[in-house]
């Protein structure tokens, strides 16, 4: 069932009233447009990160069908780099792999959450979802559900592939175009910066309640003490741990607000 006012808490529809009118007024279309112009800071990060997939990649053996190949049907720039890098360093393909899919297990976590708004799609639109689901397209997505959670299916899924289609297609078109180019950018032109900017601009207009902060401070001390376990699997435990945190603060949260007015 699609959520509807009452059962969205109240600090997830902060828009004035007129202003969420105009966006339910949208037509699928609209909302498409809509999420492919509100995609594009993101490209400001991403077309370099994606740049830097392509020439690593072209450095590591892959040719230029394989870099696209590549992109097109794992379409997760840190699955990416990961399996690449473990390539490069001889690893079997299958323990390449493996990591690759560990590091991606973050999306199951992305779709978990988008089940509320999402869930009652076809299955068609659920795998297309399920397809094109990045870190960009849910920040965006999730962040405009529950900033506008009148909206109805049509209008939610216009919005997701609009962002899909703003950021999924210069993603590749960039790794084509670093793998085509690679030797002549200068190493002293930084491209990795790309990476850290990319997660601070999706995370930060996020942290709007004390636990959504506390879940982020943890994951992140937590991150930081499993930085020597080998190809980023120290995620997999910080991210539900810091979870976990926000849960419970979450949790202590209500029950002192039920206490208050008892």
């Amino acid at each position: 069932m699609s959520p509807t006012p009452s059962s969205v808490p109240a600090h997830e529809h902060p828009l004035p009233d007129e202003v969420q009118a105009r966006i339910l007024a949208r037509s699928p279309a609209q909302c498409f447009r809509h999420g492919m112009v509100q995609s594009i800071p993101f490209l400001v990060p991403l077309l370099p990160f994606g740049i830097l997939f392509g020439v690593l990649a072209s450095e590591a053996g892959l040719d230029l069908s394989q870099v696209i190949g590549f992109s097109v049907l794992v379409l997760a720039g840190a699955s990416q780099f990961t399996a690449v890098q473990l390539l490069s360093d001889n690893v079997p393909v299958v323990l390449a792999i493996v990591s690759a899919l560990a590091v991606n297990l973050r999306m199951a976590m992305y779709s978990a959450s988008l089940v509320p708004w999402l869930g009652s799609a076809p299955g068609k639109d659920r795998a297309a979802v399920s397809y094109l689901l990045v870190d960009q397209t849910f920040a965006l997505s999730i962040q405009h559900y529950e900033m506008n959670p009148r909206l109805s299916l049509k209008q939610r899924l216009g919005y997701f592939y609009g962002a899909a289609a703003a950021m999924c297609i210069p993603w590749a078109i960039a790794s084509v175009v670093g793998a085509l180019v690679g030797e002549a950018i200068p190493e002293g032109i930084a491209l990795d910066f790309a990476v850290p900017i990319t997660f601070l601009a999706m995370i930060a207009p996020m942290l709007r309640t004390l636990a959504h902060k506390a879940a982020a401070l943890v994951s992140v001390l937590m991150a930081l003490a499993l930085a020597w376990m080998p190809a980023g699997t120290g995620l997999l435990i910080a991210a539900p741990i810091g979870m976990a945190v926000g849960a419970w603060v979450e949790a202590w949260q209500e029950r002192r607000q039920k206490e208050a007015t008892a």
